[in-house]
């Protein structure tokens, strides 16, 4: 009798917590996150706030190397499954949230003191700077973001198994716990959770995570444009 069998079948091997693809939507996430930490250890080491600036076209190319070498366990973004309402929705809530976010901006909406970022050096816009913010908030973070907050983790708080769970059955609680851990993750933490909130709506209710993506690009498109414009570096 094989060894096995003495006592019965033989138990399944334990499991990991976090599955590949888990890892494929949470490492690109952790390499954003990572330059948080990088930025205030180099202005430590004393490099220039000027040169600092440049932290933020590098960390983009290092998450999206890190969302090329996982794309093939993206099957969700494989395929076009927007109806032209779906797109129109998605547009029109991306542009809510942008005004939402613009106007939840005072006192007790804000954690800590935003240092923003600043692409201007003595009173000159470096546009080449302002270019790579608009480009990586605009087409990187939206897909980098969603593929952590709505595909993994607000459908993994409800089953390991998270991409057996259509986004349709994704529990209120489960929604809302993402939403407010989105909405911590920045420094207009009220204007994120309704951003977070509204996301994870669009995702529920068009079963597709290009809805989303859809409205957090437009969000932060248009957020850095109206920046630009006015010159409020802060809320970048």
């Amino acid at each position: 009798m094989p060894a096995n069998d003495q006592h019965g079948a033989a138990r399944p091997g334990k499991q990991p917590l976090l599955s590949r693809a888990a890892w494929a939507r949470v490492l690109p996430f952790l390499v954003y996150l990572a330059f948080f930490l990088v930025e205030p250890l180099l202005a430590s080491l004393g490099v220039a706030a000027d040169s600092l600036r440049y932290l933020y076209p590098v960390k983009t190319v290092a998450v999206v190397a890190t969302l090329a070498y996982f794309w093939r366990d993206y099957t969700e973004l494989h395929r076009w499954d927007m109806t032209p309402k779906g797109v129109i929705a998605a547009l029109a809530v991306g542009a809510v949230v942008f005004v939402l976010w613009i106007s939840l901006s005072t006192g007790w909406m804000v954690i800590g003191a935003p240092g923003g970022y600043d692409p201007s050096s003595g009173g000159q816009v470096d546009w080449l700077l302002v270019a790579a913010r608009i480009a990586g908030a605009a087409l990187v973070v939206p897909v980098m973001e969603e593929l952590f907050w709505r595909s993994f983790l607000m459908r993994w708080l409800d089953k390991n198994d998270f991409l057996s769970l259509d986004p349709a059955r994704v529990t209120l609680q489960s929604a809302a716990i993402g939403a407010v851990i989105f909405g911590f993750e920045h420094h207009l933490w009220l204007a994120g959770i309704v951003a977070g909130a509204a996301y994870s709506w669009l995702y529920v209710r068009q079963r597709s995570l290009w809805a989303p993506v859809i409205a957090h690009a437009l969000t932060n498109g248009v957020l850095g444009c109206w920046v630009v414009y006015t010159g409020n570096w802060t809320f970048w």
